[in-house]
């Protein structure tokens, strides 16, 4: 009786995915019932001739009127490329200018041209939404920069460049899943407000809540139970912060799953307001990695995260790659991410990089000697030095690394790692964890944080192990992949300081 009772649980299950695998009212579809994408009809495989009653809906790009015809171009954001839709005069007195919506219908025929391989004959065409003849997003001939089209925020995603990154990106994020999934790492979602600054670099912001009367009807609460003076209440009983990493919240996940990581927002109060690789919200790959004795371990599966990601992307998103690189006409990149796919990344210390560095000083802006933390140029000049072949610089000055950071047995320098890549410099920053107890409630009282990440330390009683783990700034990876100038266009709603639109 009790072995047919432990049985249960398991037949009920098998008995839903049974049913959910026959039951045709549970089947997903592609939703092509519901319309046909452009990308969808441009794909129609070539021994078609002619496909009668297509049914697309979409925005218009491009108006080329002539005297028996007019050329709709015709985009809806599933591709860089858009349908020409051929409207005869009846048909395009109702379509006016670029920007509006509108649904067609009509026969999907071989184009005679050369620019594409169909064309749309429209029998119909209904206009959903109109434009305003201000639209500012161009997209005739005469292509807009990025820099005009970050001007309109709220409208740039209907750039072809813009929705191509964007497109990019949305593929980029699937990738760096699919290579944690597929490695068997927990996704974990770590808060975006914390008591604590990860880095200990002070760069954080502040949170309190705005209503006046909700401040004081906490104060009012908090001074009935307490004695604490006014100065010193906070919503939260503490001051809490927004994150700017999720890696000591991993940590704490590490003693369970072993593997785990985190892709989320992260924020920076720094001043960086001209940098072309600085934002003040952006998003951060973490992995964390349990029973890890040495820095090699680590390296390897931020190497393997870099390109696994980048062929999942250029195989996914060719067209998408191929329009950007394009556009932004910055060849290089292209060559350099063939370099990093073809060979394995350079290893080199800090100390063993100094000497290069130094032999450069003359030409930095700022000289720098052992000790010191790199600057962009450093960096950049490092990578150029190594062949434009991503570099692992490890081991640097415990100095300059933060407390968590493990020592190496100099006593002088940390189990620490940058991953430098052309152009972008630093991508990944990683470091083995201090796992010792006595170690880091040192360091921890040297800093004076004892009280602060006493629950960090006491993670260190309970079977600590050696590990180690990283972060990854995913738009300046996206910036690195695509060769997009300025960071603020590989992400939605770019924040910096003296900028925080919508």
């Amino acid at each position: 009786m009790a072995a047919s009772m432990s049985r249960k649980p398991g037949n009920l299950i098998l008995g839903i995915v049974k049913r959910l695998r026959t039951n045709h009212r549970l089947t997903f579809s592609n939703y092509s019932s519901i319309r046909r994408s452009v990308n969808e009809i441009l794909n129609t495989p070539e021994e078609h001739v002619e496909v009668n009653d297509i049914s697309v809906n979409g925005w218009v790009l491009a108006l080329q009127k002539h005297k028996s015809v007019t050329f709709m171009h015709l985009w809806d954001g599933s591709t860089s490329n858009h349908l020409q839709v051929v409207l005869d005069g009846n048909i395009s007195d109702k379509v006016t200018c670029h920007g509006g919506s509108v649904h067609v219908c009509g026969d999907l025929i071989r184009s005679p041209g050369s620019l594409q391989k169909w064309e749309l004959l429209a029998k119909k065409v209904d206009i959903i939404g109109t434009s305003d003849t201000t639209f500012p997003i161009s997209q005739t001939k005469s292509k807009q920069s990025l820099d005009t089209t970050r001007e309109y925020l709220h409208l740039r995603s209907r750039s072809k460049i813009n929705s191509s990154i964007f497109r990019v990106r949305n593929a980029a994020t699937m990738a760096i899943h699919k290579f944690f999934q597929t490695n068997n790492f927990m996704h974990i979602h770590t808060p975006m407000l914390t008591s604590n600054d990860c880095e200990g670099a002070g760069e954080v912001f502040n949170v309190k809540p705005d209503k006046e009367d909700l401040v004081e009807q906490i104060e009012s609460e908090m001074q009935e139970m307490t004695d604490v003076g006014e100065e010193n209440i906070h919503f939260f009983k503490k001051p809490v912060y927004l994150t700017v990493s999720g890696q000591l919240h991993l940590e704490s996940f590490l003693g369970a799953f072993g593997k785990v990581y985190s892709f989320g927002p992260a924020f920076r109060a720094e001043s960086q307001s001209g940098g072309r690789f600085h934002l003040s919200e952006f998003y951060m790959v973490e992995g964390e990695i349990a029973f890890l004795d040495d820095l090699e371990g680590l390296l390897k599966v931020m190497e393997d995260l870099v390109k696994f990601s980048t062929k999942e992307i250029y195989e996914n998103s060719e067209e998408d790659v191929n329009f950007i690189t394009k556009y932004v006409g910055e060849k290089q990149y292209t060559e350099n991410i063939n370099t990093m796919m073809e060979k394995d990344f350079v290893r080199i210390s800090y100390s063993e990089a100094m000497p290069i560095l130094e032999k450069k000083n003359k030409k930095f802006e700022t000289k720098v000697k052992w000790g010191d933390d790199l600057n962009k140029e450093h960096e950049k000049y490092l990578v150029k030095h190594c062949g434009n072949v991503p570099v692992f610089l490890t081991d640097f000055p415990a100095s300059i690394k933060p407390f968590y950071a493990l020592e190496n047995i100099d006593n002088r320098t940390a189990g620490a790692v940058d991953l430098l890549v052309p152009e972008v410099g630093e991508l990944f920053g990683g470091t083995l964890r201090e796992h010792r107890f006595d170690h880091l409630e040192r360091k921890l009282k040297d800093i004076g944080q004892q009280d602060q990440l006493h629950w960090y330390l006491d993670l260190r009683k309970y079977g600590s192990v050696p590990h180690g783990g990283f972060g990854m700034g995913f738009e300046r990876y996206l910036q690195f992949l695509l060769g997009v100038r300025n960071i603020r266009d590989t992400i939605p709603f770019p924040r910096t300081p003296l900028n925080c639109k919508m």
